[in-house]
Protein backbone atom coordinates (compact mmCIF):
# COMPACT_ATOMS: atom_id res chain seq x y z
CA UNK A 1 0.00 0.00 0.00
CA UNK A 2 1.27 3.26 -1.08
CA UNK A 3 2.20 5.50 2.19
CA UNK A 4 -0.29 8.26 2.22
CA UNK A 5 0.84 12.08 2.11
CA UNK A 6 -1.34 14.62 4.06
CA UNK A 7 0.02 17.35 2.21
CA UNK A 8 -0.95 15.87 -0.77
CA UNK A 9 2.39 16.13 -2.17
CA UNK A 10 5.29 13.16 -1.64
CA UNK A 11 7.93 15.21 -0.49
CA UNK A 12 6.70 17.88 0.99
CA UNK A 13 7.55 16.72 4.47
CA UNK A 14 11.43 15.55 3.05
CA UNK A 15 14.03 18.04 4.71
CA UNK A 16 16.00 19.74 1.73
CA UNK A 17 19.15 18.18 2.16
CA UNK A 18 19.75 18.46 -1.50
CA UNK A 19 19.93 22.04 -0.62
CA UNK A 20 22.03 21.71 2.18
CA UNK A 21 24.65 19.98 -0.35
CA UNK A 22 24.43 22.55 -2.74
CA UNK A 23 25.22 25.18 0.07
CA UNK A 24 28.31 23.22 1.24
CA UNK A 25 29.72 22.80 -2.06
CA UNK A 26 29.15 26.29 -2.93
CA UNK A 27 30.98 27.55 0.18
CA UNK A 28 34.03 25.30 -0.57
CA UNK A 29 33.75 27.01 -3.98
CA UNK A 30 33.85 30.01 -2.43
CA UNK A 31 36.81 29.22 0.00
CA UNK A 32 38.37 27.94 -2.83
CA UNK A 33 37.90 31.24 -5.64
CA UNK A 34 39.07 33.49 -2.01
CA UNK A 35 42.81 30.76 -1.55
CA UNK A 36 43.56 29.97 -4.87
CA UNK A 37 44.88 33.40 -6.88
CA UNK A 38 43.92 31.73 -10.30
CA UNK A 39 40.56 31.02 -9.63
CA UNK A 40 40.60 34.67 -8.02
CA UNK A 41 41.65 36.02 -11.26
CA UNK A 42 39.08 34.00 -13.18
CA UNK A 43 36.42 34.90 -11.12
CA UNK A 44 37.06 38.40 -10.76
CA UNK A 45 37.35 38.49 -14.84
CA UNK A 46 33.98 36.73 -15.69
CA UNK A 47 32.02 38.69 -13.00
CA UNK A 48 32.46 41.63 -14.86
CA UNK A 49 29.99 40.02 -17.35
CA UNK A 50 26.89 40.20 -14.12
CA UNK A 51 25.56 43.33 -15.24
CA UNK A 52 24.98 42.84 -18.56
CA UNK A 53 23.58 39.23 -17.88
CA UNK A 54 21.11 40.78 -15.83
CA UNK A 55 20.56 43.84 -17.48
CA UNK A 56 19.93 41.62 -20.76
CA UNK A 57 17.79 39.09 -18.77
CA UNK A 58 15.64 42.08 -16.99
CA UNK A 59 15.13 43.65 -20.11
CA UNK A 60 14.35 40.30 -22.33
CA UNK A 61 11.83 39.21 -19.54
CA UNK A 62 9.81 42.47 -19.37
CA UNK A 63 9.42 42.76 -22.80
CA UNK A 64 8.71 39.71 -23.37
CA UNK A 65 6.36 39.23 -20.25
CA UNK A 66 4.06 43.12 -22.11
CA UNK A 67 4.53 41.09 -25.82
CA UNK A 68 3.27 37.61 -24.29
CA UNK A 69 -0.03 39.52 -22.68
CA UNK A 70 -1.22 41.45 -25.71
CA UNK A 71 -0.92 37.84 -27.50
CA UNK A 72 -2.58 36.29 -25.03
CA UNK A 73 -5.31 38.56 -25.14
CA UNK A 74 -5.41 38.57 -28.88
CA UNK A 75 -5.92 34.64 -28.56
CA UNK A 76 -8.46 35.02 -26.41
CA UNK A 77 -10.66 37.78 -28.63
CA UNK A 78 -13.74 37.58 -29.93
CA UNK A 79 -12.36 38.58 -33.29
CA UNK A 80 -11.31 35.40 -35.62
CA UNK A 81 -8.72 37.58 -37.10
CA UNK A 82 -6.67 38.26 -34.00
CA UNK A 83 -7.64 34.56 -33.01
CA UNK A 84 -5.80 33.30 -35.86
CA UNK A 85 -2.53 35.78 -35.86
CA UNK A 86 -1.73 34.90 -32.60
CA UNK A 87 -2.23 31.25 -32.94
CA UNK A 88 0.47 31.61 -36.14
CA UNK A 89 2.85 33.49 -34.24
CA UNK A 90 2.89 31.01 -31.16
CA UNK A 91 3.64 28.34 -32.90
CA UNK A 92 5.93 29.72 -35.59
CA UNK A 93 8.21 31.27 -33.01
CA UNK A 94 7.65 28.13 -30.71
CA UNK A 95 9.10 26.21 -33.72
CA UNK A 96 12.04 28.19 -33.92
CA UNK A 97 15.23 27.83 -31.65
CA UNK A 98 16.28 30.63 -29.47
CA UNK A 99 19.89 30.56 -31.00
CA UNK A 100 18.07 30.42 -34.60
CA UNK A 101 15.97 33.19 -33.52
CA UNK A 102 19.09 35.04 -32.13
CA UNK A 103 20.95 35.07 -35.88
CA UNK A 104 17.60 35.43 -37.67
CA UNK A 105 17.21 38.90 -35.44
CA UNK A 106 20.55 39.99 -35.28
CA UNK A 107 21.45 39.54 -38.85
CA UNK A 108 17.65 39.70 -40.45
CA UNK A 109 15.75 41.15 -38.79
CA UNK A 110 17.61 44.46 -37.30
CA UNK A 111 18.74 45.57 -40.60
CA UNK A 112 15.23 45.29 -41.78
CA UNK A 113 14.02 47.19 -38.89
CA UNK A 114 16.55 49.86 -39.69
CA UNK A 115 15.32 50.17 -43.11
CA UNK A 116 11.16 50.50 -41.83
CA UNK A 117 12.61 53.46 -39.44
CA UNK A 118 14.15 55.19 -42.34
CA UNK A 119 11.25 54.99 -44.52
CA UNK A 120 8.95 56.28 -41.44
CA UNK A 121 11.36 59.29 -41.24
CA UNK A 122 12.13 59.61 -44.77
CA UNK A 123 10.28 63.28 -44.74
CA UNK A 124 12.20 64.23 -41.75
CA UNK A 125 15.50 63.45 -43.60
CA UNK A 126 14.63 64.92 -46.58
CA UNK A 127 14.30 68.33 -44.77
CA UNK A 128 17.31 67.99 -42.32
CA UNK A 129 15.77 67.92 -39.52
CA UNK A 130 17.25 64.05 -38.98
CA UNK A 131 19.87 61.76 -39.90
CA UNK A 132 18.85 58.25 -41.47
CA UNK A 133 19.15 55.16 -39.20
CA UNK A 134 22.17 53.29 -39.20
CA UNK A 135 22.27 49.01 -38.89
CA UNK A 136 25.05 49.90 -36.28
CA UNK A 137 23.03 51.87 -34.16
CA UNK A 138 21.12 49.04 -32.79
CA UNK A 139 23.85 47.36 -30.98
CA UNK A 140 24.04 43.73 -30.62
CA UNK A 141 23.24 43.57 -26.89
CA UNK A 142 19.57 45.66 -27.80
CA UNK A 143 19.25 42.82 -31.15
CA UNK A 144 19.89 39.81 -28.54
CA UNK A 145 17.99 41.19 -26.25
CA UNK A 146 14.76 41.50 -28.77
CA UNK A 147 15.31 37.88 -29.87
CA UNK A 148 15.25 36.79 -26.19
CA UNK A 149 11.90 39.11 -25.64
CA UNK A 150 9.93 37.20 -29.59
CA UNK A 151 11.64 34.29 -28.53
CA UNK A 152 10.04 34.05 -25.10
CA UNK A 153 6.79 35.98 -25.50
CA UNK A 154 5.45 33.21 -27.80
CA UNK A 155 5.59 31.04 -24.46
CA UNK A 156 4.55 33.34 -21.77
CA UNK A 157 1.62 34.29 -23.90
CA UNK A 158 0.36 30.50 -23.77
CA UNK A 159 1.42 31.05 -19.66
CA UNK A 160 -1.27 34.04 -19.68
CA UNK A 161 -4.16 32.64 -21.80
CA UNK A 162 -4.09 29.53 -19.52
CA UNK A 163 -3.96 31.43 -16.40
CA UNK A 164 -6.77 33.82 -17.61
CA UNK A 165 -8.98 30.26 -19.04
CA UNK A 166 -8.24 28.74 -15.84
CA UNK A 167 -10.65 31.68 -13.54
CA UNK A 168 -14.23 30.55 -12.58
CA UNK A 169 -16.59 31.73 -15.72
CA UNK A 170 -18.92 32.28 -12.91
CA UNK A 171 -16.83 35.09 -11.62
CA UNK A 172 -16.86 36.54 -14.83
CA UNK A 173 -20.47 36.04 -14.67
CA UNK A 174 -21.11 38.16 -11.40
CA UNK A 175 -18.94 40.61 -13.05
CA UNK A 176 -21.04 41.29 -16.41
CA UNK A 177 -23.78 41.19 -13.76
CA UNK A 178 -22.54 44.25 -11.95
CA UNK A 179 -22.37 45.89 -15.13
CA UNK A 180 -17.94 46.16 -15.20
CA UNK A 181 -16.92 46.50 -18.89
CA UNK A 182 -14.77 44.14 -20.15
CA UNK A 183 -11.57 46.45 -19.51
CA UNK A 184 -12.54 46.55 -15.84
CA UNK A 185 -13.56 42.91 -15.24
CA UNK A 186 -9.85 41.42 -16.79
CA UNK A 187 -8.62 44.36 -14.11
CA UNK A 188 -10.43 43.75 -11.50
CA UNK A 189 -11.80 40.25 -11.18
CA UNK A 190 -9.64 37.94 -14.29
CA UNK A 191 -6.16 39.08 -14.23
CA UNK A 192 -5.59 38.86 -10.03
CA UNK A 193 -7.36 35.71 -9.64
CA UNK A 194 -5.31 34.53 -12.61
CA UNK A 195 -2.29 36.04 -11.44
CA UNK A 196 -1.71 32.75 -9.17
CA UNK A 197 -1.76 30.36 -12.10
CA UNK A 198 0.60 32.67 -14.08
CA UNK A 199 3.46 33.32 -11.60
CA UNK A 200 4.86 30.23 -10.44
CA UNK A 201 5.31 29.02 -14.80
CA UNK A 202 5.73 32.72 -15.62
CA UNK A 203 9.15 32.37 -12.85
CA UNK A 204 10.46 29.12 -14.42
CA UNK A 205 10.73 31.14 -17.65
CA UNK A 206 12.33 34.09 -15.92
CA UNK A 207 15.03 31.26 -14.87
CA UNK A 208 15.03 29.59 -17.79
CA UNK A 209 15.77 33.37 -19.76
CA UNK A 210 18.75 33.65 -17.28
CA UNK A 211 20.32 30.85 -18.85
CA UNK A 212 19.37 31.17 -22.67
CA UNK A 213 20.80 34.56 -22.21
CA UNK A 214 24.24 32.99 -22.15
CA UNK A 215 23.61 32.68 -26.29
CA UNK A 216 23.83 36.42 -26.68
CA UNK A 217 27.73 35.37 -26.09
CA UNK A 218 27.45 34.03 -29.82
CA UNK A 219 27.12 37.65 -30.76
CA UNK A 220 30.18 39.33 -28.84
CA UNK A 221 28.08 40.81 -26.01
CA UNK A 222 30.10 40.84 -22.89
CA UNK A 223 27.68 38.57 -20.81
CA UNK A 224 29.21 36.17 -18.11
CA UNK A 225 29.45 33.52 -21.01
CA UNK A 226 31.60 36.12 -23.11
CA UNK A 227 33.79 36.43 -20.58
CA UNK A 228 34.54 33.45 -20.05
CA UNK A 229 35.27 32.76 -23.54
CA UNK A 230 37.86 35.47 -23.92
CA UNK A 231 39.44 34.31 -20.71
CA UNK A 232 40.17 30.85 -21.60
CA UNK A 233 40.72 31.59 -25.53
CA UNK A 234 43.73 33.61 -24.24
CA UNK A 235 44.59 31.35 -21.61
CA UNK A 236 43.74 27.99 -22.50
CA UNK A 237 42.13 27.42 -18.57
CA UNK A 238 39.18 26.01 -19.57
CA UNK A 239 38.56 24.01 -16.69
CA UNK A 240 38.98 26.69 -14.22
CA UNK A 241 37.21 29.29 -16.06
CA UNK A 242 33.80 27.16 -17.27
CA UNK A 243 33.72 25.49 -13.97
CA UNK A 244 33.49 29.28 -12.29
CA UNK A 245 31.25 30.46 -15.22
CA UNK A 246 29.10 27.47 -14.48
CA UNK A 247 29.12 28.37 -10.50
CA UNK A 248 27.64 32.20 -11.44
CA UNK A 249 24.95 30.91 -13.31
CA UNK A 250 24.08 27.97 -10.49
CA UNK A 251 24.08 30.44 -8.30
CA UNK A 252 21.99 32.64 -9.70
CA UNK A 253 19.28 30.07 -11.03
CA UNK A 254 19.22 28.11 -7.98
CA UNK A 255 18.71 31.08 -5.98
CA UNK A 256 16.15 32.31 -8.24
CA UNK A 257 14.19 28.90 -7.75
CA UNK A 258 14.10 29.06 -4.71
CA UNK A 259 12.50 32.75 -4.29
CA UNK A 260 10.07 31.53 -6.56
CA UNK A 261 9.19 28.38 -5.01
CA UNK A 262 8.88 30.39 -1.70
CA UNK A 263 6.45 32.72 -3.53
CA UNK A 264 4.57 29.56 -4.91
CA UNK A 265 4.00 28.23 -1.62
CA UNK A 266 2.62 31.54 0.27
CA UNK A 267 0.31 31.78 -2.61
CA UNK A 268 -1.42 28.54 -2.11
CA UNK A 269 -1.35 29.06 0.90
CA UNK A 270 -3.39 32.38 0.63
CA UNK A 271 -5.56 30.60 -1.89
CA UNK A 272 -6.28 27.76 0.81
CA UNK A 273 -7.03 30.53 3.17
CA UNK A 274 -9.63 32.06 1.08
CA UNK A 275 -7.37 34.93 0.32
Amino acid sequence: MAASHPSGSPDANDQPWWLVVLVLIALALAGVIIANDLYTQVFSTVIKGLGVTVFVTMAGFTLATALGLMIALMGLSRHGVLRQIARFYTEVIRGIPILVLLFYIAFVGAPALVALVNLVIAPLVAQGLMEPMQVRDLSLMWRAILALMIGYSAFIAEVFRAGILAVDAGQIEAAKALGLTGAQRFRLVVFPQALRTILPPLGNDFVAMVKDSSLVSVLGVADITQMGKVYASGSFRFFETYSIVAYIYLILTIGLSLVLRRLEKRLRLGRGDGR
